[in-house]
């Protein structure tokens, strides 16, 4: 189970950290939109000390309803893509954007297991995009492991996409 809170110490923190460097770099907000890891994207971002200069929200949205109702997701690109796919984690991150008026948006959805895989989405198949205010780009992760393994992979990757874009947006 991921402590709520990584310590000063770990590598997840540093991560974090330096995601909040390179948002205030640009001056910019962030908002969230989680399936698989519950929250723990914000929970990372949040474990830095003044990050309310640069995190806005967040959104747990674990079931397809709550998709379609918090975030604007279509029901077609979830019966369709189903809600682990590309086309679903980028209309979460634009619906991220659009309702929070955020810079940048992460928004994820994935298989962390131990059940639920398939042969076609596997457990560790994980979809993360990110939005800024001029695009929105998404790719697909296969990342091992148990539960806790592709959660943390999958905040890890999360963040970097962020720190990756404050640079080249």
């Amino acid at each position: 189970m991921m402590a709520t809170d990584p310590h000063p110490d770990s590598a997840l923190y540093q991560l974090a950290y330096s995601a909040g460097d390179a948002l205030k770099s640009r001056g910019w907000y962030c908002a969230t939109a989680e399936s698989c890891t519950g929250g723990g994207i914000a929970s990372a971002i949040t474990s830095i000390a003044g990050s309310s200069a640069w995190f806005a929200c967040g959104w747990v949205t674990y079931s397809n309803i709550s998709k379609e109702q918090l975030l604007g997701v279509s029901a077609d690109a979830l019966e369709k893509q189903g809600a682990v796919s590309e086309a679903v984690v980028r209309q979460m991150a634009e619906g991220a954007q659009k309702k929070s008026g955020v810079d940048i948006t992460v928004a994820v959805s994935g298989v962390a297991g131990p059940d639920g895989g398939t042969a076609e989405k596997p457990v560790g198949m994980v979809c993360i995009a990110w939005t800024t205010r001029t695009q929105t780009e998404s790719t697909t992760f296969m990342f091992d492991g148990n539960r806790a393994d592709v959660r943390l992979q999958t905040i890890e990757a999360a963040l970097n996409g962020l720190i990756r874009l404050c640079c080249v947006s």
